[in-house]
């Protein structure tokens, strides 16, 4: 079979648009946090499994971080284990844990390495107590109600905060031509498992690596003005003022709180983009228009 002129124009069109983006990158690592919708089609896991595959095949290293939220929740379901959340983070007793590892280091990672190798990848697959590749403590969490002179701590169990990452493993890793793909589990001083989220554990690897990018796959087009219209080409400076007007709020904090830790420390950008979208990675590292959200330190031309 042949292409059609019409069609062989616009192939070559794209091919030409994406080789500047692949010159720049070739050598430079770039962060994904791969989760939530991304994870729910076939076609959109099996796109992701070879966005990873054709960036590692041009010379780019991907680093992967996952989450598993839903497949978490659906297992505690099946064992009568009831799922409590304090602001939006899951509290996590021991038995808890116990899934959380099980689902996380297991299921989902095991899954997610298998996809990459199937599509010609060379996929790792670890948890972050592997080699203490995320040491961690453990989380307080903290509210504070209208009356109260002092907010209230609250012991989350099992949840904890990056300390530190073992870039030497990671970029051990990279120079042997693997794809890390993380499981978000910290391990304590004395060996214990943290509960992360794999937001904060991609935010800080990122850090850690000195990535040029962090990437964070999510279920809308990326961040959104009043009007409903996607932002992109932020600086920090004008992040923060939208969270100062109230443009970004509730469950978008987070997301957008890790993405300016990672380029204040040190990340050249962070994107958020549409999971949803087929190929969303590629579409925003190797064309014009891209399909997210671009925040970066850089002072607009």
């Amino acid at each position: 079979m042949t292409l059609s002129r019409e069609a062989a124009t616009q192939f070559a069109q794209v091919l030409s648009e994406a080789l500047p983006y692949i010159r720049h990158f070739v050598g430079k690592t770039l962060v994904v946090k791969y989760g939530g919708n991304a994870m729910e089609s076939e076609e959109l896991k099996t796109s992701f499994a070879r966005d990873m595959v054709l960036m590692k095949a041009v010379g780019i290293n991907p680093v992967v971080v996952h989450g598993g939220g839903p497949q978490i929740g659906d297992l505690l379901k099946r064992l009568n284990i009831e799922s409590q959340f304090i602001d939006g983070m899951r509290v996590t007793d021991a038995q808890t844990m116990d899934v959380v590892e099980m689902v996380l280091g297991g299921l989902v990672n095991k899954s997610i390495v298998t996809l990459i190798n199937q599509h010609g990848g060379s996929a790792l697959g670890m948890t972050g107590k592997d080699a203490q590749l995320i040491r961690a403590r453990k989380l307080m969490a903290t509210r504070q109600t209208p009356g109260m002179t002092q907010p209230e701590i609250i012991d989350i169990g099992q949840v904890g905060e990056v300390t530190g990452v073992n870039t030497e493993l990671l970029n051990m890793l990279v120079r042997g031509n693997f794809i890390p793909v993380i499981a978000p589990i910290g391990v304590g001083p004395d060996g214990e498992s943290y509960n992360i989220n794999a937001d904060l554990v991609a935010g800080k690897v990122a850090e850690a690596l000195k990535a040029e990018k962090l990437m964070l796959l999510t279920n809308i087009a990326g961040l959104m003005d009043k009007e409903g219209k996607v932002l992109t080409g932020l600086t920090t400076a004008q992040v923060d003022a939208l969270i100062a007007d109230g443009t970004i709020y509730g469950g978008m904090l987070p997301k957008i709180r890790c993405a300016l830790d990672a380029v204040q420390g040190g990340v050249t950008s962070a994107h958020i983009i549409d999971g949803r979208v087929p190929n969303a990675v590629l579409l925003e590292i190797f064309s014009d228009i891209g399909v997210g959200t671009l925040i970066t330190n850089r002072s607009p031309d």
